[in-house]
């Protein structure tokens, strides 16, 4: 059973993995990470994990700890996306579509501009350009000041002039 300790000790080490990720020493991240994760598991340290991966380009392992994130918390929108997004990185587009519109549909997600903006990305990419238009239109809804998913949208329109 974890206890209250437990459960500060593995935020402790969750906050210091970030910190490491996003100082670059991906390496060090993951220790933190998973050391986290074997004290106390959540969603957010396992999508981390995934995320750390991605930036070493092995977009595979990041999958899978997307899906162990989704089955701790069926509700945490970013694995969706991540999921999705490393489809992208992958050119396997029809692939990304499903996890991106669970993205969207997720009860807890505190960015939601990502997976409209990431459809976006995926509709231009395979020539569906009015639903990609749909996507950055509704990504700059939700956020308006979201440079680039205006900046995908002015392209695209311009594209098809």
């Amino acid at each position: 059973m974890t206890n209250q300790h437990d459960i500060e000790k593995a935020i402790e080490l969750f906050k210091k993995a970030y910190k490491l990720q996003i100082t670059g020493f991906l390496e060090d991240a993951i220790t933190h990470y998973k050391k986290s994760l074997e004290i106390y598991p959540t969603s957010e340290a396992r999508t981390f994990l995934g995320w750390t991966y991605s930036f070493m380009g092995w977009y595979e392992k990041a999958i899978e700890e997307c899906h162990k994130a989704i089955e701790i918390d069926p509700d945490f929108g970013n694995p969706y996306n991540d999921i999705g997004a490393y489809y992208i990185e992958l050119k396997r587009y029809e692939d990304a579509i499903p996890w991106l519109l669970k993205a969207k549909e997720a009860k807890r997600y505190e960015s939601p501009q990502y997976p409209s903006f990431n459809l976006g990305r995926v509709y231009e990419r395979l020539g569906r350009w009015l639903e990609a238009i749909r996507e950055y239109e509704e990504a700059i809804e939700l956020v308006p000041d979201y440079k680039l998913a205006y900046q995908a949208l002015t392209r695209l329109q311009a594209a098809m002039n």
